[in-house]
């Protein structure tokens, strides 16, 4: 599965996408999280991109369920790769929408992302 979402410790979770992206592996990765912070907990969000490839075209990303009913519960988004990914992917997390932070790291910053996480 390009996506894998693992629970590091407390209330912070390392979300390792990789390769094309699909709706459907991004659907089961929210239904995780809802899953998570259903049960009452927050998420701080590490995002690690390696080999990303960008997300599946002709799909319908615009969905934002999870962002509506879930959103708030997400404190930091933290997102480390490839430069070249820096204003999609941001975009894609909705920086500009959320009232959590997301901020993105080059891929050498991995030490800065997690700090910034903790902060």
């Amino acid at each position: 599965m390009p996506i894998a979402l693992a629970h590091e410790r407390d209330n912070l979770y390392r979300m390792e996408i990789s390769g094309l992206m699909r709706r459907a592996d991004y659907d089961a990765t929210e239904a995780e999280m809802k899953r998570i912070v259903d049960s009452g907990r927050t998420m701080k969000l590490l995002c690690v991109l390696r080999g990303f490839q960008g997300w599946e075209k002709q799909v319908d990303w615009s969905n934002l369920t999870f962002y509506l009913t879930h959103g708030d519960a997400i404190e930091r988004i933290a997102i480390v790769g490839d430069e070249q990914w820096r204003d999609l992917t941001s975009m894609f997390a909705g920086a500009d929408l959320r009232k959590a932070p997301v901020e993105f790291f080059p891929e050498a910053e991995m030490s800065e992302a997690r700090a910034w996480l903790n902060a």
